[in-house]
């Protein structure tokens, strides 16, 4: 497909869907960060049945890198993949308190050297905290 189709195929998704949007539910940056996470290899549903009880326990950043990794492992065991998922979730929250003062970073490079975070996850929280959206195929 040549970038030229690419760019009509979204202008054509943008018409027909115009108030498209993130399923998952989220009220901070860093919880679309977690939520992205568990939903790899998991149901956007299952997610938003899981994380209310974690978002709950972890309120911070903070609560996230310092949550221990068992309790961690068994709110978030419904998403599946649960081990990795919890390892990836704390070191993400080290990631960013370490290395972003805090915040979760605004642009893809950034986004992608957090742990558990890859192209299409960073893409979804770009879109969706900060409003950033990639418009042309490259």
């Amino acid at each position: 497909m040549t970038k030229n189709k690419i760019n009509e195929l979204i202008d054509i998704l943008r018409k027909t869907y115009p108030d498209a949007k993130c399923s998952l539910d989220f009220t901070t940056p860093f919880e679309l960060v977690v939520a992205v996470c568990l939903s790899a290899q998991c149901t956007d549903e299952r997610v938003n049945l899981t994380t209310p009880s974690l978002f709950k326990r972890c309120k911070t950043i903070e609560d996230y890198a310092n949550i221990d990794l068992e309790e961690l492992e068994n709110i978030i065991h419904p998403c599946g993949f649960y081990k990795n998922k919890a390892k990836n979730i704390k070191k993400c929250a080290k990631q960013i308190l370490e290395d972003f003062n805090g915040q979760v970073p605004q642009d893809m490079d950034s986004l992608i050297s957090l742990a558990g975070v890859g192209r299409k996850s960073a893409n979804v929280i770009m879109l969706e905290v900060f409003g950033i959206a990639k418009r042309n195929c490259s």
